[in-house]
């Protein structure tokens, strides 16, 4: 007697990793029952600072986060310069203000939840997050070319050969020999697609193709700046010194 086929094992979906960072206990614990009704997500941890954030995203690596604006020492916006390329597939910016959106979704900010918030507009920015995550572990980690769209056309600039991005407003500035590219895109966004063997960020406003990097320069206030073969300058914050100098095997530079 033959034994009854099974269906073939399918792998359960794989769990959305959360952080919830609010320097209020009372909004954490309520963003954290919320996630709970969800089968999906897996609170990882609850954060009551900036910098105890920064420590659990950069260990647990995080899918989601949920991230409060305004918080002493270390705001969010705070943590996401410094999570640099650890920056999470998804960020929601939490917050009683509404004054830093714009400020919010270019620094890479996913959707932007402004108290109070109701259950369904709270369950909207969590289909967001969710879709981000699942397009972001299926897509390809690398980027040859960026297409850009203008008056019903579509072009591409091959990214090999930008000089340098800078941000504008909603947009990035695309730096081409000559020409300048306007692209939806925020600096985070670009700053964890793009190939990081080749491209790094020198400033929350700027990133530099390091093949077009001709040296460092110290100004006569103290601060470095990036000099480019075309002889373009760009600041070099203190904050991205050290990570620029590595990328170049420069050794024994003063960042402080």
């Amino acid at each position: 007697m033959r034994s009854a086929e099974h269906p073939a094992s399918m792998e359960p979906p794989k769990k959305i990793r959360s952080v919830v960072v609010d320097d209020e206990p009372l909004a954490r614990t309520n963003i954290s029952v919320m996630l709970k009704h969800d089968p999906q997500i897996e609170i990882v941890r609850e954060c009551g600072s900036g910098m105890e954030a920064l420590s659990e995203i950069r260990n647990a690596k995080p899918d989601l986060v949920f991230l409060d604006v305004q918080m002493p020492e270390c705001d969010g916006f705070d943590v996401l310069e410094l999570l640099g390329r650890d920056l999470p597939p998804a960020v929601v910016f939490v917050t009683a203000y509404d004054q830093y959106a714009l400020r919010a979704f270019e620094a890479g900010a996913l959707d932007y939840l402004l108290k109070p918030f109701d259950n369904d507009r709270f369950d909207r920015a969590l289909g967001r997050a969710k879709e981000r995550i699942a397009h972001g572990r299926d897509a390809p980690r690398r980027m040859e070319r960026l297409a850009l769209k203008n008056a019903g056309q579509v072009s591409f600039v091959k990214v090999s050969e930008i000089d340098w991005i800078g941000a504008a407003d909603y947009y990035a500035c695309l730096h081409v020999g000559t020409r300048t590219h306007l692209l939806r895109r925020s600096m985070a966004e670009l700053d964890q697609e793009l190939d990081q063997g080749v491209f790094c960020r020198i400033h929350r406003s700027t990133i530099v193709n390091l093949d077009r990097v001709r040296g460092l320069r110290l100004r006569l206030d103290g601060e470095y700046e990036v000099l480019l073969d075309n002889g373009t300058r760009l600041r070099l914050s203190r904050r991205y010194c050290k990570q620029l100098q590595s990328r170049l095997g420069v050794r024994g530079s003063d960042c402080t």
